[in-house]
C-alpha cells in the first residue's frame, strides 16, 4: 500500500485536489475530519481542550465553536501549541485506525490529507509527499473572497504556517495552483496517475 501525504498551506487548493482524487478512486483520510471527530461533544479530548483554554471555546450547545477557537489560536501561539498538544495524539490514533481499516479492505493507495504535515513533523511517515501550492497573495484573496474572512485574520492564518518555500523543498511532488479550476484538475489527475504507477511498482 502506497501511503501518500497531501498537504498545502491554507487556501492552496489541497481539498479540491483531494475531492478530485476521491472521484478517481482514492481512499482519502482527512485530518480535519478526524479533528472534528476527536472533539465531538463529551469526548475526553474536548474536555481537555475546555480545561486548558476555557469554556468560552464552546457554543451554547456544548459543542466546540470552531470559528471562535480559530480566532483565538491564530492570535495566541501558546494557545495554539496547547491545542495541538491535546489534539495531535488523538488525531494520530484515529488516523492509524482508519488506515488499518483501509489496508484490510485492500486499498493500494491511501491519501492522508494533512494541512499541518510539516508543522507537525509528520512528513517522514509517508512514502510520498504531495504539496499543493499557490502564491500567498492569491491565497489571501481566496480567504477573503471565498470564506468571508477579515483580511487581517486571513494574514494571521497565513503567517501561522510554515512558508511555502520551506515546504516545497521538502515535498516530493508539487502541484501549482495558480490558474483555473480546470487547470488544477488536469494537474491533479496527472499526479494521481503517477501515484497509481508508484503503487503498482511497489506491489
Amino acid at each position: 500500500m502506497l501511503r501518500v501525504a497531501l498537504t498545502g498551506n491554507i487556501a492552496s487548493g489541497k481539498s479540491t485536489v483531494a475531492r478530485l482524487w476521491r472521484r478517481l478512486g482514492a481512499a482519502v483520510i482527512d485530518a480535519d475530519e478526524l479533528a472534528r471527530r476527536a472533539v465531538r461533544p463529551e469526548s475526553p479530548a474536548l474536555r481537555r481542550v475546555v480545561a486548558a483554554l476555557g469554556a468560552d471555546v464552546l457554543d451554547a450547545h456544548g459543542r466546540l465553536d470552531r470559528a471562535r477557537l480559530r480566532r483565538r489560536v491564530f492570535r495566541d501561539p501558546e494557545a495554539r501549541r496547547t491545542l495541538e498538544a491535546i489534539l495531535h495524539p488523538e488525531i494520530a490514533r484515529l488516523r492509524a485506525e482508519e488506515e488499518a481499516r483501509l489496508r484490510r479492505a485492500g486499498a493500494t493507495v491511501v491519501v492522508h490529507e494533512i494541512p499541518l504535515l510539516f508543522e507537525a513533523g509528520l512528513e517522514r511517515e509517508f512514502d510520498t509527499v504531495v504539496l499543493v501550492d499557490a502564491p500567498a497573495e492569491l491565497r489571501l484573496a481566496r480567504l477573503v473572497r471565498e470564506r468571508g474572512l477579515d483580511p487581517e485574520e486571513a494574514r494571521r492564518m497565513i503567517a501561522a504556517q510554515l512558508p511555502a518555500e520551506v515546504k516545497r523543498a521538502r515535498a516530493d511532488i508539487v502541484i501549482e495552483n495558480t490558474g483555473s479550476l480546470e487547470e488544477l484538475e488536469a494537474k491533479a489527475e496527472a499526479v494521481w496517475k503517477e501515484l497509481e504507477r508508484r503503487a503498482a511498482a511497489c506491489a
